[in-house]
């Protein structure tokens, strides 16, 4: 181990932050290091795992398709498992509109950018509007519309214009659907022209910005708003999409509300890269040909893997066990919240789950994550002010292994109260 961190300091980047881990092999939810030792998975590559590390339909997948040819480029060859993946994402979209269409990337951060991108083309509009607490991504465009300064946006700028925001809904914080319309409502009356706005662009559950869970009434009516003004209402589903909350987008748990584009990313590669936009037809084909694309965009081994999770994710047995898991980890939650007077907020939808400590700073937060990881189990921390721990178990975990992971939590959480 030493070895490899004495290497990164030499070779790596000091932007790129990687914690003491060093990785060997991981299979379901453990990793073992480089010296033999297990840890339990709570983070899943920042919820890239929702199947689990090296899922063996996904692995099966990812060997068949080596052997026969690793990259083409969608724009010089078509191939199969492009199409098909794109096949998947129409049949599951509960974006509007009967006739859907995508078009695969590498990343989140560039799914989003290609959603504005058509979204402009679409409405001949340059704004976007996004929220506080949002995290959508590093690029220049997304680090603009992410609503973090430390570590993301610092000494990066100036940034894109044309991203204006507004707060979102954050219960916990005393900010309620009332608050946010109201505050985009002003937001339309002193800086930015509603008619001149190409879409909105939301998580159903921030992220990065806390495991903020949107209000029940919240999306639909944002979504009625951005419709009277003819503004696009884009699903940010890069981390709770993929079976992340139970059903396979997080927004299947809002009644009567479909997006016009949806974004999703992270677990779709089954643990390689790719991310996708889905949107009605007459969307999705506003661009020109050419005007989408991308040399790596659409990765057939990355394709191979996403056919399999998609049909992993929408399987009923597969949603229902994910329903259970979620109402578990749910009330082992709420009974650690009930004994820790440390803990302000537990807040999620189905598995993607956090609690947030009272305490406005990262010190505690990061005292629990190190803490944890001593005992053998991997946990991020989140939110503005960093005091906001998330569990992005894959949805395979077993239930040995979710009562140790959470068993290790409370005692984390007691160590850190007690430095």
């Amino acid at each position: 181990m030493d070895r490899v961190v004495a290497a990164r300091e030499r070779y790596v980047a000091r932007g790129v932050s990687t914690p003491r881990l060093v990785v060997a092999r991981a299979s379901g939810a453990r990793i073992e290091d480089v010296d033999g030792r297990s840890y339990l998975d709570f983070a899943g590559g920042i919820g890239c795992q929702n199947t689990g590390h090296g899922f063996g339909p996904v692995v099966a997948a990812v060997h068949e398709q080596v052997d026969r040819y690793l990259h083409q480029c969608f724009m010089v060859g078509t191939y199969e498992p492009y199409v098909e993946v794109c096949r998947r994402l129409a049949e599951l979209s509960p974006c509007a509109g009967r006739d859907q269409k995508s078009i695969l990337v590498n990343s989140g951060a560039e799914a989003v950018e290609n959603a504005v991108k058509i979204a402009r083309v679409a409405t001949g509009r340059p704004a976007v509007v996004v929220f506080d607490n949002a995290f959508h991504g590093r690029t220049l465009l997304t680090m603009t519309m992410t609503s973090k300064v430390r570590p993301y946006k610092h000494g990066f700028g100036p940034f894109a214009p044309e991203v204006y925001r507004t707060p979102a809904p954050y219960p916990y914080r005393g900010i309620s659907s009332d608050d946010a319309l109201e505050s985009l409502q002003r937001l339309f009356k002193g800086d930015v022209d509603p008619e001149s706005v190409a879409c909105v662009v939301l998580e159903p559950v921030q992220g990065e910005g806390g495991f903020v869970v949107m209000p029940p009434d919240f999306l639909a009516r944002l979504s009625e708003l951005c419709a009277q003004h003819g503004i696009l209402y884009v699903d940010d589903e890069v981390q709770s999409g993929v079976g992340r909350t139970g059903p396979v987008w997080a927004i299947e748990h809002y009644d009567g509300v479909a997006p016009d584009l949806l974004v999703s990313g992270k677990s779709l590669g089954g643990g390689l890269p790719l991310a996708a936009v889905t949107g009605r037809a007459e969307l999705m084909d506003a661009p020109g040909p050419g005007g989408l694309g991308g040399t790596f965009g659409g990765n057939p081994v990355s394709c191979a893997a996403a056919a399999v999770v998609l049909d992993t994710v929408a399987d009923p047995q597969f949603r229902a066990a994910s329903h259970e898991l979620g109402e578990t980890m749910r009330a082992r939650l709420d009974a650690l919240s009930a004994r820790r007077p440390e803990i302000g907020d537990v807040r999620g939808l189905g598995p993607m789950l956090a609690f947030e400590l009272r305490e406005q700073s990262p010190d505690l937060a990061g005292r629990v994550v190190a803490a944890a990881f001593d005992r053998g189990l991997l946990l991020l921390s989140c939110g503005l002010y960093g005091n906001v721990i998330r569990l992005l178990c894959p949805l395979t975990v077993t239930e040995q292994e979710l009562e140790q992971g959470f068993a290790i939590v409370e005692e984390a959480l007691a160590d850190a109260v007690a430095t």
